[in-house]
């Protein structure tokens, strides 16, 4: 059974559900795959707890408030794993970004595998992208600051972000809109963001924040939201690797 590590935001886990439910449909129930979303929404907020303003890691416990909210955040997510691990899934998604800053602490903890959603979000780029392409990033300011995706993604690829405005005028109102559930607001805001990021020739957009692809694809067919030749969206990239792992035990 596969665990889901929801609640972060609401939305972005019932949307990774329907993505995987509707990627793999059955034609009967029984056919359907077997998970569990557990809707932990009282996570504390990932990017409200990074009290860091460098990509190095190592900077997290700089300060005594900064280890705080950071541990907060990590027992708070441990306690959704072993919920989960209680329930006898076999393996654990967290359909957040910005959660995964706090992954391989996380991964040390909980003795089941974890999805690691910005490395798949990565595999997928390779696959499908030329080496030293630029390849445009749409997320929290928490997911840019600790350099979640730099962390895969610098290797091979040039990643590209809005600039200071646009990060605080679109794109964090834009996800802020959607977990208001102003959904239809949020698809007119994060507009600008994606006009910055192709006139910057970007190759692939990483819709890097699980609200955004709700905001962009919402009045969309989910046929379109598959065959979109721009965007990538991690729910959607997750729930493959998530099935590809699931139909293997």
């Amino acid at each position: 059974m596969i665990g889901i590590l929801g609640g972060m935001g609401t939305q972005a886990g019932l949307d990774f559900c329907n993505k995987l439910a509707i990627l793999y449909r059955g034609k009967i129930d029984q056919e359907y795959p077997l998970f569990m979303l557990y809707n932990k929404s009282n996570i504390p907020g990932r990017p409200e707890s990074i009290g860091v303003q460098t990509k190095d890691l190592l900077n997290r416990f700089t300060n005594k408030k900064s280890k705080n909210k950071y541990s907060l955040v990590l027992k708070s997510l441990e306690k959704g794993c072993n919920l989960l691990k209680k329930s006898n899934c076999k393996f654990i998604v967290i359909p957040c970004n910005t959660a995964h800053y706090w992954y391989d602490d996380l991964k040390k903890k909980i003795n089941l595998p974890i999805i690691n959603m910005p490395e798949e979000v990565y595999y997928y780029t390779q696959k499908n992208c030329k080496k030293n392409s630029s390849i445009g990033l749409l997320a929290t300011e928490g997911t840019i600051k600790t350099g979640v995706y730099n962390k895969f993604f610098d290797k091979k690829f040039n990643l590209i972000y809005p600039n200071s405005k646009l990060q605080k005028d679109s794109v964090n109102k834009a996800i802020k809109l959607v977990k208001m559930g102003n959904v239809k607001a949020a698809s007119k805001i994060i507009t600008p963001s994606i006009n910055y990021l192709i006139k910057k020739k970007c190759k692939k957009i990483i819709l890097g924040c699980t609200e955004l692809p709700i905001a962009i694809f919402a009045f969309k067919s989910f046929k379109k939201v598959k065959s979109s030749k721009i965007f990538l969206d991690p729910n959607l990239i997750l729930a493959h690797a998530a099935m590809k792992k699931y139909q293997r035990k």
